[in-house]
């Protein structure tokens, strides 16, 4: 997905997040695409996760 597609996408960061910069990812989903960036990064190359593949990392992460 280039620049110009990824323009109409919501960009979430956690919660957790501060305001003070370090090392923060942003998420955009879609109906089939959870779309990863890092947030100092805007403009550079992105991941993107199946929702069944996001979900299973999101549960590894959280120890589950």
């Amino acid at each position: 997905m280039n620049t110009a597609e990824c323009a109409h996408l919501t960009w979430f960061k956690s919660s957790y997040s501060g305001n003070e910069g370090g090392e923060c990812l942003e998420v955009a989903t879609t109906s089939r695409i959870v779309h990863v960036r890092d947030s100092k990064e805007p403009t550079r190359s992105q991941l993107a996760f199946l929702p069944s593949e996001w979900a299973a990392f999101v549960d590894f992460a959280a120890g589950r």
